[in-house]
């Protein structure tokens, strides 16, 4: 899978090295922390405000320039203290709410906490133990799957951006960062300000919810409910400069629609017995995980390796040389089903399938992703070339990493 840019022969060679992450053959903290390593930016242009096209993408985050610093409410079961909310991840987004996603899959280090002991940044890593936390329990799978999939996309932290490449050097400023903001972002205190608090019986606005903090952020929020319950907000930045040494500027929410109601918000406290808030895999849910959903007829289009590759056809495999079957959606309780002229589609055994025998599944949407189980990873054990039919699995367990995208009709 390419990066935003060819990695450098050098990069590609030790790639083997970055995985192991060994102390002695990483770069030292000073190196991997400090600016000079990575470009300088003068005059740097602010994201999502070019009128020209930029072509020095390692001091303009682009195509994903809308940053979001995401943070998450889980409350049953309960993770990170209390009084906080807790970090999901920091996306790139298009500035009109789609994205890129696994945009390098070479660079998909199974092994953050090593990488940060490496290099001596155990201040990050001991915060990210207490506020970036995983509803399973498997923090290191939830970093791995943040980076993999959104760090790898931002075009500043390319292999090419640093004097003298020295594999993973990028990782820690990505996790320092996204440390950084949340600390800037004190949700709980700016709700709790707003008379907003944790209640197994009050309910709030929408309105009052979004006001609260995006006065205090100055730029409006995506705020994420799951039945009724308050489990998640995003907050919107344009970047000038870099994502390591630029400045983040607050800015609006660039195009997704809250999945909470008007009224009646619930905001339970931590450790509650109501229903859970999401229903997240290890891997953790992706940006705009519960969005509208899709409307009509559409086409499932595949994305691998950051880029369309084919379609779905209609028995719900994976094909690139075949006329798209035409899905039509239908509202169905929180979410909506699928069908095509086969038959209801839905996950057979892990498998995403449709026919006449098959129990239509509920789905949900991530802006024009798919989502099943509160996920919309997919995964094929192979790559559909030509003729050659690839069956696609929900969630991300198989060795070739999808989205699927919906194209209206």
């Amino acid at each position: 899978m390419p990066s935003v840019r060819a990695l450098s022969g050098y990069a590609l060679s030790a790639f083997g090295l970055a995985q192991t992450a060994l102390s002695g053959t990483t770069p030292s903290k000073a190196r991997q922390l400090s600016n000079a390593a990575s470009a300088s930016c003068p005059n740097a242009q602010l994201s999502c405000h070019n009128t020209t096209v930029q072509t020095n993408l390692c001091c303009f985050n682009a195509p994903g320039g809308s940053l979001l610093q995401t943070q998450f409410w889980d409350y049953s079961p309960a993770t990170g203290p209390s009084d906080s909310w807790t970090i999901h991840g920091l996306w790139p987004d298009h500035c009109d709410g789609t994205y890129d996603a696994n945009c390098d899959d070479r660079r998909a280090y199974t092994n953050i906490t090593q990488i940060l002991q490496a290099a001596g940044d155990t201040d990050t890593l001991s915060y990210m133990q207490t506020y970036w936390k995983d509803q399973s329990g498997n923090d290191e799978s939830f970093w791995e799957h943040e980076w993999g999939k959104h760090g790898t996309c931002i075009s500043t932290l390319d292999p090419d951006c640093y004097t003298d490449y020295q594999p993973t050097e990028e990782v820690p400023q990505f996790f320092d960062r996204v440390v950084s903001l949340f600390k800037t972002l004190p949700s709980y205190e700016w709700l709790s300000a707003a008379g907003i608090t944790p209640s197994a019986t009050a309910t709030y606005t929408r309105a009052q919810i979004s006001d609260a903090l995006s006065q205090k952020h100055g730029g409006t929020v995506y705020l994420g409910c799951s039945s009724g319950n308050l489990n998640e907000v995003w907050y919107y930045y344009n970047v000038r400069g870099s994502v390591q040494t630029g400045t983040f500027e607050p800015a609006d929410n660039d195009g997704s629609t809250s999945s909470c109601p008007a009224t009646g918000i619930k905001y339970p406290p931590k450790g509650s017995s109501s229903s859970p808030t999401s229903t997240r895999t290890t891997a953790a849910p992706s940006p705009t995980a519960t969005g509208p959903a899709f409307s009509g007829s559409g086409y499932l289009n595949v994305i691998a390796s950051g880029t369309k590759k084919g379609c779905l056809i209609s028995g719900g495999t994976w094909y690139t040389s075949g006329t798209c079957a035409t899905y039509k959606s239908a509202s169905s309780g929180d979410g909506f089903t699928l069908t095509s002229s086969k038959g209801n589609c839905g996950v057979v055994s892990g498998k995403f399938t449709c026919g006449s025998g098959v129990s239509a599944g509920t789905f949900s949407s991530g802006g024009t992703s798919l989502v099943y189980d509160g996920s919309d990873d997919f995964s094929a054990d192979s790559t559909a070339s030509g003729s050659t039919q690839v069956t696609v699995y929900s969630g991300s367990a198989h060795s070739v990493a999808l989205e699927l995208q919906w194209q209206s009709v």
